[in-house]
């Protein structure tokens, strides 16, 4: 019961970083090239995932638990470390912080220009149904991951389902980016939040007896944490 909790969080956060950028590409071709292909697109594309979501998700139930932990762990560690490493030389100013204003942007301006052929908007279509796919592939990879390794697919499903419905009203109701949403620091606490359960269930898939037993994944996320933060600090350039 006590990663219930952690397990809702961590799946909440990532999913909401992956729908808001795939929201802010659905509305730039909504805006510019209607909105019945962007939404056949996005449809499309849950629709796809749903079924591999049902198609495959169950398979991990049938392997032993260690080797699920083992296996899912390690890839969810190097997962959680690319998130990190990016959102630290974000946050170090070594790299732009990500804006859905210019992506916005550069996304509408690229629609604007491409050629409509036909009746049907296949560009449109094509462009919503990718972006859903791509930003869905990786929420999927994520849930299955939390929940598998720490036998928690209700939380999991839960925190992505969540986020899902979040976007998709917040969408429905400004149909603008959700440029205040704070993605930069979101993927950073995403970044720690992965990286801290990967080295947690690979350790237990691996037969280390972690101190405290599940407590002890608080204290990987604080010291994890606390490593990001001062990574930050000494690849900030000095004034």
């Amino acid at each position: 019961m006590l990663l219930h909790l952690p397990t809702f969080t961590a799946a909440f956060l990532a999913s909401l970083v992956e729908f808001v950028e795939a929201l802010t590409v659905v509305l730039a071709v909504g805006a510019t090239r209607g909105w019945r292909p962007a939404l056949e697109g996005a449809a499309a594309g849950l629709a796809l995932l749903l079924a591999l979501l049902a198609l495959f998700g169950g398979s991990l139930t049938l392997l032993p638990l260690h080797l699920v932990q083992l296996a899912v762990g390690a890839l969810l560690l190097l997962f959680g470390l690319r998130w990190l490493r990016k959102a630290v030389k974000r946050a170090a100013g070594l790299i732009p912080l990500h804006d859905e204003a210019a992506l916005y942007a550069a996304e509408t301006g690229r629609l604007t220009a491409e050629p409509r052929a036909g009746r049907r908007d296949w560009v449109a279509t094509g462009t919503a149904f990718k972006i859903v796919m791509l930003e869905g592939i990786e929420v999927i990879f994520i849930v299955l991951a939390i929940g598998a390794a720490g036998q928690e697919w209700t939380a999991a499903g839960a925190g992505a389902t969540a986020a899902l419905l979040a976007v998709i009203a917040l969408g429905l109701a400004l149909h603008r980016p959700l440029t205040r949403v704070p993605e930069n620091s979101l993927k950073f606490a995403v970044g720690v939040l992965l990286t801290a359960f990967g080295l947690f269930w690979t350790g237990e898939g691996a037969g280390f007896g972690w101190p405290g037993g599940d407590l002890a994944l608080g204290a990987i996320t604080a010291i994890i944490l606390a490593g990001a933060l001062a990574a930050v600090r000494l690849l900030r350039p000095k004034a």
